[in-house]
């Protein structure tokens, strides 16, 4: 069964269905490894991106499993329970592709810390200020840095004063919270990756301390590039999970 292009539409979900249906019939049979990223994105004409978002939801489902240092293997023919492709509202964040959502918080974001470091008054970088303290307390206590994380860019938000922003930002966090970014995470996310992201949090807070739009702007671009670049790491420099 030959793989074919698809078209650009909910594109993680279509590069799954392709992968489940050659499961299904025997193409990837069960125990075997699949096509490494860079081989799949190239037969189906598609981002490696957006092959990592399929793999992941096909993970999910609980059809494939990941193995760090390895390579990815099929585990089931049939999902676990109703697929991850129709188990979900199309419409909800929960439903986005992890790297898609990164990729629009780059653009976004960056805007909304320039705005931030504009309009931010004492309440709002104590609040700014008191998500990144969480952030630390959390990986000092060697947990994922999550509701500091989410606290900070929140308060980030709400000090740009534009409420459509802000509402944009937290449906980002709802994308976050959904169980495509947490597989995700669970590959990605470290301590080493932990103490970067609150070294790049602590530049925004200082250019928009000093009110420095620009600074804001690129010292947030840096940051959510270098987390878009955590997220598409080789899985086998991955820590074993």
């Amino acid at each position: 069964m030959p793989l074919h292009t698809v078209a650009p539409q909910r594109l993680y979900r279509q590069i799954a269905e392709q992968v489940r249906q050659l499961m299904a019939s025997g193409e990837f049979a069960l125990g075997s490894r699949l096509p490494a990223e860079r081989d799949l994105a190239l037969q189906l004409g598609v981002s490696r991106p957006s092959v990592r978002e399929a793999l992941i939801a096909l993970e999910v489902e609980g059809m494939i499993e990941v193995r760090t240092g390895s390579g990815i293997y099929v585990q089931r023919i049939e999902p676990h329970s109703k697929s991850a492709a129709t188990e979900t509202d199309a419409n909800t964040p929960a439903d986005w592709g992890p790297l898609e959502v990164m990729s629009a918080r780059l653009l976004v974001e960056a805007e909304v810390a320039a705005l931030a470091a504009t309009h931010a008054q004492k309440a709002d970088l104590k609040a700014i200020k008191a998500g990144l303290q969480q952030m630390k307390l959390e990986a000092a206590r060697d947990q994922v840095p999550r509701e500091g994380d989410e606290a900070f860019h929140e308060a980030i938000a709400q000090a740009c004063g534009n409420s459509v922003l802000l509402d944009t930002v937290q449906r980002y966090w709802q994308a976050r919270n959904g169980p495509l970014f947490e597989r995700l995470g669970d590959y990605f996310e470290h301590p080493e990756s932990w103490q970067a992201a609150i070294g790049e949090h602590q530049q925004v807070l200082l250019a928009i301390e000093a009110h420095d739009a620009s600074a804001a702007r690129k010292a947030m671009q840096k940051h959510l590039r270098q987390a878009y670049k955590r997220y598409s790491a080789s899985w086998r420099r991955a820590p074993a999970r």
